[in-house]
């Protein structure tokens, strides 16, 4: 499976913003998606994933009650609403997929910038 992570941009602290991972191949529903973020200087980070028939979801701490992720199995597309964003959410973001333990599968990211 092949990924496109796109959405990021540059909002204020406070807004909202959604990304989208788009995917090629037959066999998405088969992959959890997982999406990461990587800040400067940092270690890449897990932010949540979702199970191939979308019905189960893990998020970080930092994401939870504010960031859903979600999937379109018939779009072969993921999506992460984040909402109520901060500094803290400043990173390159990318998908991720794994059909078993591993995400073996990356996208290329996409910078998301919060500014105060």
């Amino acid at each position: 499976v092949q990924l496109q992570a796109s959405g990021g941009g540059l909002v204020q602290a406070g807004d909202s913003l959604r990304l989208s991972c788009a995917a090629s191949g037959r066999t998405f529903n088969m992959y959890t998606i997982g999406w990461f973020r990587q800040a400067p200087g940092k270690e890449r980070e897990f932010v949540a994933s979702i199970n191939g028939g979308g019905y189960s979801t893990y998020y970080a701490d930092s994401a939870k009650g504010r960031f859903a992720i979600s999937r379109d199995n018939h779009e072969n597309a993921v999506y992460l609403q984040m909402n109520n964003m901060n500094n803290e959410d400043t990173a390159v973001y990318y998908c991720g997929a794994k059909a078993a333990l591993i995400y073996e599968h990356w996208g290329q990211g996409t910078q998301v910038t919060v500014s105060s």
